[in-house]
């Protein structure tokens, strides 16, 4: 790309298109708006609203909620919901039995919510820790994942939620050979426009603490079953970069869609990798415990919360994302629009 020639000061002075909000708003680079954004949900058994004590304005809903819920995602402009599910845990097991469960509570949010708003797309969670006792993402054996048992789990819990109306999955588990076996089973099903959205790049990250406690996720290192206190042996390794650009090659590869990339702000750089390498719609998700430490800081007055919120999700635009997945999307949507 050629670039023109900087003048020297004082013929070039950057300060004149900051002058005026006009002037900001005309050579704006990025620009959110609600059509960015990916509302991240818990789902819960049973009535009502319950708070996340961890999650400040987050709360886990109804599947009646749930309903409304999309309604106003529909009128504020937000195109789609992620769902993610807390199950009780005496309903739990080794094996994350009720994960493909076609009458369990996803498939019902998912009917529920496109019954309601059936212009709003729906993505889930492909991924057995809201549903296993330990709370890993896929089954154990001798204290150790194992891929391929886990995979044919994890396609029949796709499918299950494909046929309940979902029109997003996102596999979640970071297994090897997940997207090629469900893009596989979709298409032998006849249902080929489900879309994949793949956590192509998941790293296994201090920053999903508030989640656990949200999906009321199993204790690592505890359960039925010996199991390891750590994901590290199939979530990403922190340190690494190029690993994230050989991930996402292989899940393309292998049928989805569009790719993710989790956590998000520490990991704006690996987003930027992404969209260069490969073009692709990719995703950003800010996290649990990045919107928890946001408000934390809000209601401490350290920092401008609105100010805060939008500041943060403006970032993923700038590093190249379609778009972020966030558990602040309705009130970023209501202060877009305001």
């Amino acid at each position: 790309m050629t670039r023109a020639p900087l003048a020297a000061y004082p013929a070039l002075r950057m300060r004149r298109l900051r002058q005026a909000d006009w002037i900001r708003r005309l050579v704006r680079e990025t620009v959110l708006t609600p059509a960015d954004l990916i509302w991240s949900m818990v789902v819960h058994e049973g009535e009502g609203q319950v708070p996340v004590g961890s999650m400040p304005g987050v709360s886990r809903l109804s599947v009646k909620d749930a309903a409304a819920a999309a309604k106003e995602a529909a009128k504020l402009g937000i195109p789609a919901i992620a769902v993610f599910p807390h199950i009780d845990g005496g309903k739990k097991d080794a094996a994350g039995s009720l994960a493909a469960d076609p009458d369990g509570l996803v498939c019902r949010a998912v009917k529920a919510m496109k019954d309601a708003a059936p212009e709003v797309g729906i993505m889930c969670d492909v991924a057995l820790d809201p549903f296993t006792d330990h709370g890993h993402d896929g089954l154990l054996e001798d204290g150790r994942i194992v891929n391929d048992p886990t995979v044919e789990v994890l396609v029949q819990q796709g499918l299950a939620q494909a046929r309940a109306g979902c029109d997003i999955l996102a596999p979640s588990d970071m297994m090897d050979g997940r997207c090629g076996a469900l893009r596989k089973a979709l298409e032998a099903e006849g249902l080929q426009d489900v879309m994949i959205m793949s956590y192509a790049a998941k790293y296994a990250s201090a920053f999903y603490g508030p989640y656990r406690e949200a999906i009321g996720s199993g204790k690592l290192g505890a359960g039925s079953v010996a199991n390891p206190g750590d994901k590290k042996t199939y979530q990403m390794d922190a340190a690494n970069h190029s690993e994230a650009l050989r991930e996402v090659a292989l899940d393309i590869a292998e049928g989805a869609d569009m790719v993710m990339v989790k956590p998000g702000m520490p990991y704006l750089d690996i987003v930027r990798q992404v969209v260069d390498a490969f073009s692709m719609p990719t995703f950003a998700f800010q996290v649990s415990g990045e919107y928890a430490m946001l408000m934390a800081a809000a209601q401490n007055g350290w920092l401008d919360e609105e100010r805060a919120i939008l500041e943060s999700l403006g970032g993923f635009k700038r590093a190249g994302a379609a778009g972020v997945i966030t558990y602040f999307a309705p009130r970023a949507a209501r202060l877009l629009g305001a």
